[in-house]
């Protein structure tokens, strides 16, 4: 029996399903909704095209994630997810009028593992709570940019009315995301309100925003800077920007509610998986960097062929450009963002602190000219290498072995 392709072009109301064999020919076509009933049809056209247990056909789709994407994962199949700028290129090897519909793209999708198979990757086999830490950290790591944009937005509003406000916590550790900060501009939102305060008042704003020490010090700082003599909108305005600093410091709020909560949720469910001490042997990476680490390269230990894939993915790795008498070697756009994030994140933490990572960026620094992002990275791919070992091998990380080679 010749060896069949299914391609699946996903949409959010339905699904274009196309089954061709070796040679291209299409064997059945369907469009099914996207629910339990749709997933059903999938199933019993796959199973009519000749799906059996032993040879399971593999299947192309234009996501990596979805309750589809989960439901197809289940039943133990290849499931291969092509990235849509992928499926594009593939589409002009096919039609020269550069038309487009859902069934092409369907039979694009099959075709693609049909000619190239062996150059794609399937779905991870992660564990079920190795995918919970990745929802969890993702989320956390969502909220937690959230988070800055909402606080950057409202400094920025702060500068055209309220310099004074601003003064009082430049030099704050967090600034305006502090508890100091947000439970002072809840009483305070506009000079005006400023002016009406008294040491009372900002002294129990401070407790409800959960001061415990150094009050009354603290308040009278923050009075005597918002009393300052500063320029002024009309009073209209003002007013208006009052009301405009209260919705963003909602907003600020209920971001910082969900990094806290969120990141709780997440430390417990990374401190069960086995991985957990191993990633947190490394320096650097705590909790939540650690999380976020597995989050991205998951606990499939198959996932990736060798220690320089897994480089090549974080885009800690560089990439060369050659062609004629020109080359040029430089560091990787196309990555995985969320990984690369956090990388930077944890080579910093790690450079930070004495040892061989810190002596490894100095190096790099001092001896071989690179500038502060260069080395980070490079620091970032050292260590990535030797987390992938790791992990493979299940020990824990050893900074005599890692930083004995001197590069």
């Amino acid at each position: 029996m010749s060896k069949l392709y299914c391609g699946i072009d996903w949409s959010e109301r339905h699904h274009d399903v196309a089954i061709i064999d070796q040679d291209g020919g299409l064997i059945s076509k369907q469009r099914i909704p996207d629910t339990a009933e749709g997933f059903t049809q999938l199933l019993a056209l796959l199973a009519a095209a000749g799906d059996r247990a032993d040879q399971l056909i593999p299947v192309a789709i234009e996501t990596p994630r979805g309750l589809m994407v989960a439901a197809i994962r289940a039943t133990g199949r290849p499931l291969y997810p092509i990235n849509p700028m992928a499926v594009a290129r593939y589409r002009d090897r096919h039609a020269v009028s550069r038309g487009k519909s859902d069934h092409g793209d369907a039979l694009v999708l099959a075709n693609i593992l049909r000619t190239d198979e062996h150059v794609h990757r399937v779905v991870p086999d992660d564990s079920e709570l190795a995918r919970q830490i990745a929802v969890l950290a993702r989320a956390h790591q969502d909220a937690t940019w959230r988070r800055a944009r909402a606080s950057n937005e409202l400094r920025s509003v702060l500068r055209e009315f309220y310099p004074n406000f601003l003064d009082a916590f430049a030099g704050h550790q967090d600034f305006l995301i502090s508890a100091d900060a947000r439970a002072v501009l809840a009483i305070a939102p506009t000079p005006a309100a400023a002016t009406k305060l008294t040491h009372a008042r900002v002294a129990a704003a401070l407790r409800r925003g959960g001061r415990q020490r150094h009050i009354d010090e603290r308040a009278g700082h923050y009075l005597a800077v918002l009393r300052r003599n500063q320029l002024r909108q009309q009073p209209l305005v003002e007013a208006a920007y009052g009301d405009h600093i209260l919705a963003l410091l909602a907003t600020l709020n209920a971001e910082d509610t969900n990094v806290d909560r969120l990141g709780r949720t997440c430390a417990q469910a990374f401190a069960q998986h086995p991985d957990y001490e191993i990633i947190t042997s490394f320096p650097g990476l705590g909790d939540q960097a650690g999380a976020r680490i597995l989050a991205e390269v998951g606990d499939d230990r198959h996932r990736f062929a060798d220690a320089r894939a897994l480089r090549a993915y974080a885009g800690s790795a560089p990439i060369t450009r050659a062609s004629g008498r020109s080359l040029s070697i430089t560091h990787r756009r196309i990555k995985n963002d969320r990984l690369a994030a956090v990388g930077f994140m944890w080579a910093f933490s790690a450079s930070s602190r004495a040892g061989g990572a810190k002596d490894h960026y100095r190096r790099r620094r001092d001896t071989h000219g690179d500038h502060h992002a260069a080395a980070t990275r490079h620091l970032f791919n050292r260590l990535l290498g030797c987390l992938y070992h790791c992990l493979q091998t299940r020990e824990l990380f050893d900074p005599d072995k890692a930083f004995t080679t001197t590069t």
